[in-house]
């Protein structure tokens, strides 16, 4: 069985929040509201999603309906595809990481829920898909993460055996995703959530790139 490492994307490869929350301020501007996300005090709920940025800035501006949301998210897709690597960065470690599972012969994937293209986009214009053997968006399937469908997509397009495979991420969904597979993950402290993943009881957690290879080899023993 050939072991498997998948990886989200936004707060667990790379500090995606500055850009994301750029394309949420473009919204508020293009809709004539005074609004505006702070790129640090907001950058976990910048790692949450579109949805989730124009929710919380229409709602401190008491201006939150459904409709409004509707209308405004394929325009942050807009904003954020035109200018997604600006401010984006690959956390410290994390290419030596990746690389050295690939040494080891691990397969790699990502498992994220940012639309496949743009992720697809990302990662290219970081200069990193080539290390990873798939990738695996919020709309490849018919379904995105907690559901298990798109983690199994992401361990066996890599080449990768169910039984020997982990998640990578930062989040609850994260781990509420790899509970449902059955599967162990890591979760990081680098991310807006900091130690606050410990809540969550993964069967790893890692301050740092560095500490991946040996919760790997722990894990998937």
């Amino acid at each position: 069985m050939r072991k498997c490492v998948v990886f989200d994307l936004d707060g667990t490869l790379a500090d995606t929040s500055g850009d994301l929350i750029a394309a949420a301020n473009a919204c508020f501007e293009g809709m004539g509201r005074a609004v505006r996300l702070d790129p640090v005090a907001d950058a976990g709920v910048g790692l949450l999603g579109g949805k989730a940025m124009l929710r919380l800035g229409l709602e401190r501006e008491g201006a939150l309906t459904e409709d409004l949301l509707t209308e405004w998210y394929p325009h942050l897709l807009r904003f954020y595809g035109d200018a997604l690597c600006v401010h984006t960065r690959m956390y410290d470690g994390a290419v030596e990481a990746v690389e050295a599972l690939r040494s080891a012969d691990h397969a790699v994937s990502v498992c994220t829920n940012k639309p496949e293209a743009l992720a697809e986009a990302l990662l290219r214009a970081l200069g990193v898909r080539d290390l990873f053997g798939a990738l695996v968006g919020a709309d490849t399937l018919h379904t995105r993460k907690p559901d298990v469908a798109p983690y199994w997509a992401a361990v066996e397009r890599a080449g990768g055996a169910r039984g020997a495979s982990l998640l990578v991420g930062d989040s609850d969904t994260d781990r509420n995703t790899a509970r449902a597979a059955g599967r162990p993950c890591v979760l990081v402290t680098f991310a807006p959530g900091g130690q606050a993943v410990h809540a969550l009881e993964p069967e790893g957690v890692i301050d740092r790139f560095e500490e991946l290879h040996p919760e790997v080899d722990r894990l998937l023993m």
